[in-house]
C-alpha cells in the first residue's frame, strides 16, 4: 500500500481502474438532479473500490496517506466529466472541518457518510445582511439545557436542497462580546423540525443555491464543532480550503471547456491562436499556482492568507476563459441555450463565490503585503 501512496504510481492505478469502471454520467440531462445523482453514483462506486478513502485520516474512515492523493482523485474524476465541480467541492471544503472540530465520535460517524455518497451536506455562512462581512452574522442560537434553539436565516447555501446536514454557523455570544468571539458553528440535521429550505433561480437558469430558515430549530449541545466562540476560527480554518484544495478539481473541469473550445474553432484563422493563448496562460499560471498550494498543504503546511491569491487567479482565468468562448463563437453566449451559456453566466459570479475579488486583494494587501488599511 505504501507504494500506491507515491502520487505517480496512486494516478496511474486510478486511470486504470477508471478505464475498467464505466462512470461516465447517462447521456442528454444535464440539469442539476441529474447533477447531483451522478455525484452520488460516482461516490459510491469511488469508495467501495478506496479511491475516495486515499488521503483521509484512518480515525475517520479513511485509508491514510498524502492529501496529494485527494486532490489526484479529484482531478481525474471531474477532469474526465464523471462528476461536477460544484457538489464534488463540498467535499474539499466540509470533510476536513468535521475532522478538526466534531467530536471525535461523531466524525467518525459521519464522514464515511459524506465520501461514501450516503449523504450530501451543505456550509450554512452568509447570510442577506452578512455576505463579505461574515462576522456581522444574525442567526442566533440559544443553550436550553443540553440543547440550543437556532434562529435566523441563511442565503447563498449552495445544494442545501439535496443536504441531510449543514455546518452552521450562528451568533452566540451576549451584546458585549467582540463579534468574532460571539460565533459558534454547529452541526445541524436538515430534517429537524423548524428548517425550511427554499432554492434560488439565478440567472444562469440553475437553482444551485439556496435560501435556508431556522424558526426554533432545537440542536443537541454535543453537535457543537469546537467550543462557544470557535465559529471564526473554524470559518478562518475552512475558507482556505475553499480556496484552494476544492479549485484544484475545478482546474480540471476549466482545461476540459478549454479543450471543447479548442475542438469547435479548430480551423480558424491565426487570431484565434492569440485569444486561445491569452486563456492557456490563465490557466496555466491558476494550475501553477494551485499546484504549489496542494504541495505545501501535502508538506504539512496550515493554509492561510495566501489562499486569497489563488482564489483572485481562479476568478481572472475562468472569466477569461469564457470571455474567450463568447469572442470566438459569435452568437454562442447571446443566442444559444446550450452549457456555453449557462456556463458563461456562471463565470460572471466566480470573482464574488467563495470572497470576493475586492476583499481577497485586500486581504493579500494588508495580510500579505503589510500594506496596511488604506
Amino acid at each position: 500500500m505504501s507504494e500506491l501512496f507515491e502520487p505517480a504510481a496512486f494516478r496511474t492505478a486510478l486511470q486504470d481502474w477508471l478505464a475498467e469502471n464505466d462512470l461516465t454520467p447517462p447521456p442528454g440531462d444535464h440539469s442539476l438532479d441529474a447533477h447531483q445523482a451522478q455525484h452520488l453514483r460516482a461516490l459510491k462506486a469511488l469508495y467501495a473500490a478506496g479511491w475516495m478513502r486515499y488521503g483521509w485520516p484512518e480515525s475517520a474512515g479513511g485509508l491514510g496517506g498524502p492529501e496529494i492523493l485527494r486532490a489526484i482523485v479529484g482531478e481525474e474524476i471531474v477532469g474526465r466529466g464523471i462528476d461536477h465541480p460544484g457538489p464534488y467541492s463540498m467535499l474539499e471544503v466540509l470533510t476536513p472541518t468535521m475532522i478538526d472540530y466534531a467530536r471525535p465520535e461523531l466524525a467518525t460517524e459521519m464522514v464515511p457518510k459524506l465520501l461514501s455518497g450516503e449523504e450530501s451536506w451543505c456550509q450554512g455562512f452568509s447570510e442577506p445582511g452578512s455576505g463579505s462581512d461574515l462576522a456581522s452574522l444574525t442567526t442566533r442560537a440559544v443553550q436550553d439545557g443540553d440543547t440550543w434553539i437556532v434562529n435566523g436565516q441563511k442565503v447563498w447555501t449552495s445544494f442545501a436542497q439535496y443536504a441531510s446536514r449543514c455546518v452552521l454557523l450562528t451568533r452566540t455570544g451576549g451584546p458585549d462580546t467582540p463579534n468574532h468571539d460571539a460565533i459558534t458553528a454547529f452541526f445541524v440535521d436538515l430534517d429537524s423540525p423548524g428548517v425550511t429550505v427554499r432554492p434560488l433561480r439565478t440567472m444562469h437558469g440553475v437553482d444551485e443555491f439556496c435560501e435556508v430558515y431556522f424558526d426554533d430549530v432545537v440542536v443537541s449541545a454535543d453537535r457543537m464543532l469546537g467550543q462557544p466562540g470557535d465559529g471564526w476560527k473554524l470559518a478562518m480554518d475552512l475558507l482556505p480550503y475553499e480556496r484552494s484544495t476544492c479549485f484544484w478539481q475545478r482546474i480540471a473541469y476549466l482545461y476540459s471547456r478549454f479543450d471543447a473550445l479548442v475542438a469547435e474553432v479548430r480551423g480558424s484563422d491565426k487570431a484565434v491562436d492569440v485569444d486561445l493563448g491569452a486563456a492557456y496562460l490563465a490557466l496555466h499560471t491558476l494550475r501553477c499556482r494551485s499546484r504549489a498550494t496542494q504541495q505545501r498543504l501535502a508538506d504539512g503546511a496550515k493554509l492561510g492568507a495566501d489562499t486569497s491569491i489563488d482564489k483572485v487567479l481562479l476568478a481572472a482565468a475562468e472569466q477569461q476563459l469564457y470571455d474567450t468562448v463568447r469572442d470566438l463563437l459569435p452568437g454562442v453566449i447571446e443566442l444559444d441555450g446550450g452549457e456555453w451559456r449557462t456556463e458563461y453566466l456562471y463565470s460572471r459570479a466566480s470573482s464574488i463565490y467563495g470572497g470576493t475579488a475586492e476583499v481577497q486583494r485586500n486581504i493579500i494587501a494588508r495580510r500579505l503585503l503589510d500594506l496596511g488599511k488604506e
